[in-house]
């Protein structure tokens, strides 16, 4: 069983007590370590594809992804350029800001000239593809439309796909044009994994379960609308359920909530669970990841989770 995440990875640089610790992070980055992580020992490969510099930053995180067990052999290097930059400033009061530096970044053009229309035929080829919001926000016009063109090719041929709109507005020249997206988007996609803060603002939902109905109306039969900590609505095949967060959850840090809900549920379905069972495996690491700093919680404490 094969599974590709697309995205976008950036440096990172956050508040620490003796000035500024660096890292990296990235939405479906987060998702394909946890996979990587869930798919060790199992019939499961994960790999990454995303577009990066020739530089040692670039270099550092695709060592970090090998330690991981993810594949790297469809990231792109562009001579010349280096990721984008995100930068977070933590308050007094712990409220976290985020500051963000990617007009340049390589993975705008992940999919752009003939090295990016390659991938599509590569990624045609895989048993799951997983994408976000994110990774359309980032991409040039060109590249989308190729990404389209890809999930085009990828659902004929049979790939399950995987979508969380995860919006960001700043991502977007405005709404109409992040919904548009994300409308074709979701006409692919064979499972959507959205949160519901997002699609609230997005299109103005007065709860989860009415994010669910007018997703599902769309043609998706498979639907989980992650809402923290008051859990999610599970829609599949037409039965709806709801699915309690976990209860004792003793949160630190959302960071990677629904990152790392998304890689159990998606790893329990590739492996043959049903969407309930799915979601519980889901709703426990995500309770897990939370009651850690950052987004990757360390090795030890997720072995112990016994996914």
């Amino acid at each position: 069983m094969r599974i590709a995440c697309i995205g976008e990875c950036m440096i990172e640089l956050s508040d620490a007590a003796d000035g500024m610790s660096r890292g990296y992070g990235g939405d479906t980055l987060n998702t394909a370590v946890y996979m990587a992580r869930l798919g060790r020992d199992r019939d499961l490969t994960v790999d990454y594809v995303t577009a990066l510099g020739d530089d040692p930053y670039s270099d550092e995180m695709l060592a970090g992804w090998r330690a991981e067990g993810i594949g790297v052999d469809h990231v792109r290097r562009m001579p010349g350029r280096v990721p984008g930059l995100y930068m977070i400033k933590t308050a007094a009061a712990g409220e976290r800001s985020f500051y963000y530096w990617r007009g340049a970044a390589p993975a705008k053009q992940l999919f752009d000239g003939p090295e990016g229309h390659a991938l599509v035929d590569v990624l045609a080829g895989y048993d799951w593809l997983y994408f976000s919001g994110i990774t359309l926000g980032v991409l040039t016009l060109e590249g989308r439309m190729a990404f389209f063109e890809m999930l085009s090719r990828a659902s004929a041929a049979g790939c399950r796909i995987a979508y969380d709109s995860n919006y960001r507005p700043r991502l977007w020249e405005d709404a109409g044009e992040a919904k548009a997206a994300n409308d074709v988007a979701l006409g692919w996609a064979d499972l959507a994994l959205p949160s519901y803060d997002d699609e609230a603002t997005l299109y103005g939902d007065g709860d989860p379960i009415r994010t669910a109905r007018r997703i599902a109306a769309g043609g998706i039969d498979e639907i989980v609308v992650k809402d923290g900590a008051d859990g999610m609505v599970l829609l599949a095949d037409g039965d709806q359920q709801f699915i309690p967060a976990v209860a004792d959850a003793d949160a630190i840090d959302t960071t990677a909530a629904g990152d790392s809900f998304n890689a159990a549920y998606i790893v329990a379905r590739a492996l043959g669970e049903t969407p309930e069972a799915a979601a519980v495996e889901g709703a426990r690491l995500a309770a897990a990841v939370v009651g850690a700093r950052g987004a990757i919680i360390p090795a030890d404490r997720f072995w112990s989770l016994d996914l």
